[in-house]
């Protein structure tokens, strides 16, 4: 059975994969020269990330209830109701 399972992983990774990535790279806000918390600046129009975070820009609005703002113009979904 376990065998099973670890053979399984691989393939739910893979698929896994696409969602995740979509996150790690970010463009900077308009009016923004700089990156939100938690992401560096590529010195280009991008912002990355070794970790995945889901994100979506403010467009000078206030964060919606359970996002937190991370500057740049980003609010980040809170997880476990903290960070």
């Amino acid at each position: 059975m376990k065998r099973s399972l670890f053979a399984l992983l691989p393939l739910a990774l893979a698929t896994a994969a696409p969602a995740v990535m979509a996150q790690k790279e970010i463009p900077k806000a308009p009016g923004h020269d700089q990156c939100p918390l938690g992401y560096v600046n590529t010195l280009g129009s991008t912002c990355v990330s070794p970790i995945y975070y889901e994100v979506a820009p403010t467009y000078g609005e206030a964060c919606k209830s359970g996002w937190m703002n991370i500057g740049a113009g980003y609010c980040k979904k809170k997880t476990l109701g903290i960070f």
